[in-house]
């Protein structure tokens, strides 16, 4: 077995196996951090960025404290979206299959959109451990088919994400159902106030874990600024796609009416393009999903859903149709690429009134390179302050040209008028200096 710095954790002999299969070498901050806690039973609220490794930091240990000879239901994860709940499970089953006969541990995933009354039927035996979204799980709970009062420990994975969509509520009558002594283990990128009072009712001085980001966004991301200039997107992001011509490409909205727009627009001009987001039906998602994985789209327009709520593998490219409201999910967004150390290109299409938003970002840390696509190639455009320098000079000239041409003392009708055009006058010719 090769030396892997997991085994100083005392995990099982299966479970060792499972991270060396994985390619697992060194724990990440977070898993560093968090898994001696949960390990000796703390419930703990794990903040950090996607992609930090913090799924494996609770399943590790999870896996580690189940007890094979009890058949109940001993451990709950909940996830906001049915693609992240399938992808834990996904995960699960890849340390639970190194478990010896004697060992084996058995889990379920309860996700909406597919067939209650048959997910009903076959839960005569209780799992151990327990993937699903809160909805179905709670669903599951008071039809009386799941029993969770056993349960020693439960999950609340990406909990800011759950409670913008609004499962907060279920997530809370499943604790409400659980025993006293119940670990919880909550992870979350941001923990916005509307969070606290779950938190506070639930968590008896709990283990905070913070893991700052060394910096906004992956090292290895290179972020391009394309402005928009009045062109019709869609073709520009038709020209941006062509240029890259992306392993896969993910393709951010705001809205789902817009990422229909955008997908159809793209299809149209030939290229293989799937979609993500919150209309899309059941079954149609799982089958994205699937497709997504065998690598039938180059491209994926996708709404902010995509950007928290699933992990696809091998996204090279990142192209921001436009700029998130909130701006912590161009974070998010961004995310997505240069994973597990590889580089990624995100590239954002803006627009005047994007200008303050791209202030923010900068201030965040984001260093952008200025681009515009011209005949087919990239060319770098100078830096976007130039035109806040311009305004900077602007207005110097203009409070110079106030101080020299002063207000008349004789009071003449139109002098007003008279003195502003001499104002006007003044900073053109300044202006003209300026340029030659």
């Amino acid at each position: 077995m090769t030396n892997s710095k997991f085994e100083r954790f005392e995990f099982q002999d299966f479970i060792i196996e499972a991270i060396n299969a994985l390619g697992f070498y060194e724990p990440t901050e977070i898993q560093e951090r968090i898994m001696p806690t949960i390990k000796v039973g703390q419930s703990v609220i794990g903040q950090s960025q996607t992609g930090t490794g913090k799924t494996h930091a609770y399943l590790l240990p999870i896996v580690d404290k189940i007890d094979p000879n009890v058949e109940q239901v001993q451990a709950v994860i909940t996830a906001p979206t049915r693609e992240l709940a399938a992808q834990i499970y996904e995960e699960l089953n890849k340390i639970t299959k190194f478990a010896d006969d004697d060992q084996k541990i058995t889990s379920k995933l309860f996700i909406g959109g597919t067939d209650k009354q048959r997910t009903i039927e076959k839960l005569k035996a209780q799992p151990q451990v327990v993937v699903g979204t809160p909805g179905r799980i709670n669903d599951l709970v008071k039809d009386q088919a799941l029993f969770v009062h056993t349960t020693k420990m439960i999950v609340v994975d990406e909990a800011d994400l759950m409670l913008d969509m609004g499962f907060i509520h279920d997530v809370d009558q499943i604790a409400g159902k659980m025993g006293q002594d119940l670990q919880i283990l909550v992870f979350s990128a941001t923990i916005p106030e509307k969070l606290k009072p779950f938190l506070k009712k639930y968590l008896d001085n709990p283990v905070y874990t913070h893991v700052a980001p060394k910096q906004a966004t992956a090292e290895k991301i290179e972020h391009l600024l394309i402005p928009g200039r009045h062109r019709n997107k869609v073709n520009l992001v038709f020209e941006i796609a062509n240029y890259f011509n992306p392993y896969l490409a993910l393709i951010f909205t705001n809205t789902k009416k817009m990422a229909d727009e955008v997908a159809d627009g793209l299809l149209e001009k030939g290229l293989k393009v799937g979609r993500i987001h919150g209309d899309l039906p059941p079954r149609e998602r799982k089958k994205m999903m699937k497709q997504i994985k065998d690598l039938e789209y180059q491209y994926i327009v996708a709404t902010d859903l995509a950007a928290r709520g699933i992990d696809i593998e091998g996204v090279s490219h990142v192209i921001n149709y436009e700029i998130p409201s909130d701006l912590d999910f161009y974070v998010h967004r961004v995310g997505r690429t240069a994973r597990a150390g590889y580089s990624g290109i995100a590239a954002t299409v803006y627009e005047l009134s994007d200008q303050d938003a791209l202030d923010r970002l900068e201030k965040m840390g984001i260093v952008f390179k200025h681009v515009d696509l011209k005949d087919g190639d990239m060319i770098e455009l100078g830096a976007r302050e130039k035109r806040k320098e311009r305004k900077r000079e602007t207005k110097e000239v203009e409070k110079l040209a106030h101080k020299l041409i002063r207000k008349s003392k004789d009071v003449k009708p139109g002098y007003k008028k008279k003195r502003q055009r001499e104002i006007e006058k003044f900073v053109k010719k300044e202006k003209r200096k300026g340029r030659k």
